[in-house]
């Protein structure tokens, strides 16, 4: 099972944080510190495994990739293989450069909920739902389309008028 996806710029900024398992706010925020503790010590020419026993408890490993100015990191257990972690990985990044055009730092930080849909059509409680990028960006596509419809149901008003209005 996956525990934790984080992309974490090199400054140790996180730019996106998603826990498979509850955990609170405070526990989240050290455990990103520590992952990013142990990333930024590592030399470029090891291996992007990790043992994260001692980080998130037993039974737990740590593959990351690093990209430009940002850290992609799955947390799992020893169900999930690593190899296969650093493929979705890679599923991820193909996903957004899709979605984003050479996505960068910028578009993970202003498009927040779009990215967050793009890793809920891949991963759902933990578990690995679709591994292949064109039906990802087929599934975001059609999100698109129907919050583009003139039509779409929304929770937010498009502007503060309407919602004085009613």
């Amino acid at each position: 099972m996956i525990k934790a996806v984080m992309v974490i710029n090199t400054q140790g900024k996180p730019r996106l944080a998603k826990f498979f398992e509850y955990l609170p706010l405070e526990k989240q925020q050290e455990l990103i510190r520590n992952v990013f503790g142990v990333l930024c010590s590592r030399p470029e020419n090891v291996s992007n495994f990790v043992e994260a026993e001692s980080i998130f408890g037993p039974d737990s490993r740590l593959v990351y990739k690093h990209f430009a100015t940002l850290y992609v990191i799955f947390v799992f257990d020893s169900s999930e293989n690593e190899l296969a972690m650093l493929d979705l990985i890679q599923v991820l990044v193909e996903t957004l450069d899709r979605c984003f055009k050479n996505v960068c730092e910028l578009d993970i930080v202003f498009n927040y909920s779009k990215i967050h849909t793009i890793l809920d059509d891949i991963i759902c409680g933990g578990q690995v739902l679709e591994t292949r990028s064109t039906e990802i960006m087929r599934a975001v596509e059609e999100i698109s389309k129907l919050e583009a419809a003139p039509n779409a149901i929304t929770l937010i008003p498009k502007s503060s008028s309407g919602w004085l209005s009613r």
